[in-house]
């Protein structure tokens, strides 16, 4: 984690082709706090391009894998991606506006 505090970013994925899946990948994020985050949407918002254009397909499935994990099933759609699959509520809460 040290090593990865002293690059350039607030985070680092890790990515390579899946053996059973289309993608596997990592992030972390120990500048902000987050050492390795288990399932990530948002470093998936990166990663479904990149893999729709390395495989030329629309629809992807990937896997995290953090010591949880997490499988995810991925849709390119143009501007958007589509993200899906089973969450572990971690944190629940209320705002007042």
């Amino acid at each position: 984690m040290d090593a990865l505090r002293q690059l350039e970013g607030l985070g680092v994925i890790a990515t390579a082709r899946g053996e059973k899946v289309d993608f596997v990948s990592r992030f972390f994020a120990p500048k902000v706090g987050v050492d390795e985050d288990p399932v990530t949407g948002s470093s998936h918002c990166t990663l479904i391009p990149y893999w729709r254009r390395i495989l030329g397909k629309d629809e992807l499935v990937a896997l995290q894998l953090s010591e949880r994990g997490g499988k995810l099933f991925c849709t390119y759609m143009g501007e958007k991606v589509k993200i899906s699959g089973e969450a572990v509520t971690y944190f629940t809460g209320h705002i007042i506006i």
